[in-house]
């Protein structure tokens, strides 16, 4: 049995991070580094990206994105995640960690080549209403439909399966506010019900889409080339996030409402994974080990890592 049981923490490890232990050297890289970074223990940002509830969010944030075409346009033109699709997983896991744990220095070497890549990722799509339109992956109302995206599909998926966020729901989106300043949104949402109230406008101005594109890359999030072992649990996981999701965008994926059950048997699924991964990530485990030896050498939380969102 132990045997089986470390086959599988392998098999996740792996997805995750790139390695079968979970420690790539980007991940130890966050034991370096001069302050506590732009949020530290006890932040609702570790709170809610250091929870198992992650891996259902990332599945739920990649379908609700899919929904504005000139993001699913970037993704069709220039994702290797058919390819590549651990890769590119692992690429965005290393944004979200990086920026979330590592220092302040780190998270904005990190973030600055995110930009990078978005100033290449240029293309044209038909919009909504059957117009042709250029893009680039830098245009602001496309970092805001995935900022909006990603901090929703996050914070509703650890609402559901975790335990509650140190200071409430708009602590969780304001400071997540400072990423989305980072990948160079001018002015991210700071509370729930801005963050609800501006994913809601995208709805009602008519800019999301579902055509064949769409539901190409939901038949690919369905079923991915995931190691045999691991697709019970992971279709118990989509199962799950989709029943997360808003009933408007589920019903523009073409996705029917799961089963009550679903709900139950996700939290199943993450406690079986976090006793496989542990109750800290090795990439928090990290980022305490460099907050300790900070301590250590006469730093002091007074001077104030947190800026104001």
């Amino acid at each position: 049995m132990a045997s089986v049981r470390d086959r599988m923490r392998s098999h996740l490890l792996q997805t995750l991070s790139g390695t079968d232990d979970g420690s790539p050297q980007w991940v130890l890289d966050l034991e370096r580094g001069d302050d506590a970074g732009y949020f530290g223990p006890g932040s609702a940002s570790w709170a809610v990206h250091g929870g198992m509830a992650t891996m259902v969010a990332g599945i739920r944030a990649l379908l609700v994105q899919a929904l504005h075409p000139g993001a699913m346009a970037g993704v069709h033109d220039w994702s290797r995640y058919r390819e590549d699709p651990p890769g590119r997983l692992t690429g965005t896991i290393r944004w979200l960690i990086t920026v979330t744990f590592g220092d302040r220095a780190t998270a904005e070497r990190s973030s600055a080549m995110v930009r990078g890549l978005h100033r290449r990722v240029q293309g044209e799509y038909v919009d909504a209403r059957g117009e042709s339109r250029s893009y680039k992956a830098s245009d602001p109302d496309l970092i805001e439909w995935v900022h909006l995206a990603f901090t929703d599909s996050f914070l509703a998926c650890h609402e559901l399966w975790e335990a509650p966020i140190p200071g409430g729901v708009d602590a969780d989106v304001g400071e997540w506010a400072v990423a989305g300043r980072l990948i160079g949104m001018e002015h991210p949402p700071e509370t729930a019900a801005e963050l609800r109230a501006r994913l809601d406008a995208f709805a009602r101005d008519g800019v999301l889409k579902s055509d064949d594109r769409v539901r190409e890359i939901v038949r690919f999030i369905r079923n991915p080339p995931l190691a045999r072992g691991m697709l019970p649990a992971y279709r118990i996981m989509f199962a799950g996030a989709v029943a997360s999701l808003e009933p408007q965008h589920r019903r523009m994926l073409g996705l029917g409402k799961p089963p009550l059950l679903v709900v139950p048997a996700t939290s199943a699924v993450l406690r079986s994974a976090r006793g496989l991964l542990g109750e800290r990530s090795t990439s928090e485990e990290a980022a305490r080990s460099r907050i300790a030896r900070l301590q250590r050498e006469g730093w002091s939380p007074d001077a104030g890592e947190r800026p104001a969102a």
